[in-house]
């Protein structure tokens, strides 16, 4: 999608508002123009040299228009607000809703937290598009109608203003593409700081090092001169704008000032007509110098619209088809034939023509050599991503009968990124499911032996966790997400190295209750440890994207 084209589309998300707007802006136009004519009026009575009933209502009625005026920027400012309240709500909705369901090969070339860094050219939009639409709205009107009253004094006055107008555009014709081709490289920089300032403060422990440390400080000095690099083109771009305004202020102050002398001098104008014209000339001036820094705000704008374009752009996925399809009720048993997987950027599938069966109450162990496919085989059978060939059946049905939300609903998982996210300790177990109770809560706590941890704490359940659970070792972590998916009692839990930060002993007692026949799911897991294959009933052995064996 073109830039403009984005900005298009955000003018129609909120188009009433928006026309409420111009109303507001013609209004106010239209009384500040009556207010020259008024000034104009009451100039002439006072050379009269008298005071009457008149002058008085003219200036009572000048006095009201610039009050009235006042009242529509109240008006239009409570707008605007209402404006940028529903921007950064539906932004932050947007990004909220697509980055769970944004297809896997398409962030595949991405790191997704930099990419939720998109997030904060929201602010820009807020700010620009609103005051875009008020300010820049209102001194186009200005200039519009500053030139009809000046026509009003005299012909040879539309003459000028058709000039003025184009070579308003001419201006904005001539900088705009090279202004946003800059402000974009500019802004690609900005973003690559950004996300070279998170990563160092991800591995801050590391860049303690010395030769870490310098390492982070020049590759800095590296993205820091490149993004001064691109921000000095688009400085000159500005530059070159403001140069061109300083000319055309000139010109338009010095040919209206001339013409209306002239006029004046052959008594084509009154001295009242004169003052008048030199109000509006000061306004179509004020208003130009209005649109020039709004063009500035249009490539700020149209730049974050871009950014946030990034996400937005991104595929989601897709039911193919609608079906009533259901698993409520029933086991789930898995069949995959000639399951085929390959990376975007591969020559070679990851996994190649797997042929596979999973029954419901199975325990099975996935295992192989690191670059097997042990991982693309566990997530395409809880469909976090989508095989480039072959199928899977979901109880002898076409696994794409089913919706992912039913799906997904009916399986736990835990993959080798998983943390805890920024939450209390239950909110990090339930996600505040209203039909999790507190007696799921202490079973499950109970099973993966996190009471006694949860019992020291003074917070208790409450404690609340930072990114990534700082607060508490990298084995409660661990137990944290297990107790998330046994919460919503799944029927196929698919595991990824679930126990591998525990230490020997309790990550025996977790494999033990995992692999328990008392309880009702279905277990496929990816572990190295060895203690798995003493209690699972089935394991396979993946070599080179395909199964070596099965026992």
């Amino acid at each position: 999608m073109k830039p403009i084209e984005r900005f298009k589309n955000l003018i129609k998300a909120d188009k009433r508002d928006i026309y409420q707007l111009f109303i507001y802006s013609i209004i106010g136009g239209l009384i500040s123009l009556s207010i020259p004519l008024g000034i104009q009026a009451i100039i002439n009575f006072i050379q009269a040299g008298k005071i009457s009933t008149s002058w008085i209502v003219l200036v009572i009625i000048v006095v009201t228009g610039v009050a009235f005026v006042g009242i529509l920027k109240i008006m239009q400012f409570r707008i605007t607000e209402n404006l940028q309240q529903k921007i950064f709500v539906r932004s932050s909705f947007e990004f909220a809703y697509r980055f769970p369901k944004i297809k896997f090969e398409q962030l595949y070339n991405f790191s997704p937290p930099e990419l939720a860094n998109r997030f904060f050219d929201t602010l820009t939009v807020q700010k620009g598009f609103s005051k875009l639409i008020l300010e820049v709205s209102t001194a186009a009107l200005q200039i519009v109608f500053g030139i009809l009253l000046l026509s009003l004094y005299h012909s040879f006055f539309i003459f000028f203003g058709i000039i003025l107008l184009i070579l308003l555009y001419l201006i904005f014709k001539i900088n705009f593409d090279s202004g946003l081709k800059t402000s974009l490289k500019e802004s690609k920089y900005k973003y690559k700081v950004a996300h070279w300032l998170q990563e160092i403060a991800r591995n801050n422990l590391s860049f303690k090092n010395d030769k870490l440390f310098n390492f982070s400080l020049n590759k800095n000095d590296y993205l820091v001169n490149e993004y001064l690099q691109y921000r000095e083109s688009h400085f000159k771009v500005l530059r070159r704008q403001f140069i061109q305004l300083t000319g055309f202020k000139v010109l338009i102050s010095a040919g209206l000032l001339i013409i209306g002398g002239m006029l004046v001098l052959g008594q084509q104008m009154n001295i009242g007509q004169f003052v008048a014209a030199e109000i509006v000339i000061i306004t179509i001036i004020a208003a130009v110098e209005k649109l020039f820094y709004g063009l500035e705000l249009f490539y700020d704008v149209i730049t974050s619209l871009e950014k946030l374009g990034t996400v937005v752009d991104l595929d989601l996925e897709k039911e193919k088809t609608i079906t009533n399809y259901s698993l409520e009720n029933e086991e789930i048993n898995l069949t995959t034939e000639q399951l085929t997987f390959q990376f975007p950027d591969a020559d070679l599938p990851v996994i190649k023509d797997v042929n596979l069966s999973i029954n419901s109450g199975d325990r099975i162990l996935i295992q192989g050599e690191n670059g097997s496919g042990k991982t693309t085989l566990i997530r395409l059978l809880s469909r976090l991503i989508e095989p480039s060939a072959g199928t899977i059946f979901i109880n002898n049905t076409n696994y794409k009968k089913f919706s992912f939300e039913e799906y997904r609903s009916k399986i736990g998982v835990i993959t080798l990124s998983d943390s805890t996210f920024e939450g209390t300790i239950y909110e990090n177990i339930t996600c505040s499911c209203p039909t999790v109770s507190m007696t799921d809560v202490n079973e499950v706590l109970e099973k993966l032996e996190l009471t006694t941890l949860i019992k020291s704490l003074p917070l208790g359940l409450e404690t609340p966790l930072l990114s990534e659970g700082k607060q508490v070792n990298s084995s409660a972590v661990q137990k944290i997400l297990l107790a998330r998916v046994l919460i919503t009692k799944p029927k196929i839990l698919f595991l990824e190295e679930p126990v591998d930060k525990l230490d020997k002993y309790t990550a025996g007692r977790v494999i033990d209750m995992l692999t328990d026949k008392s309880n009702p799911w279905t277990l496929v897991v990816v572990s190295k440890s060895k203690y798995w294959k003493e209690k699972c009933n089935q394991i396979i052995t993946l070599e080179k994207g395909q199964i070596k064996s099965i026992k």
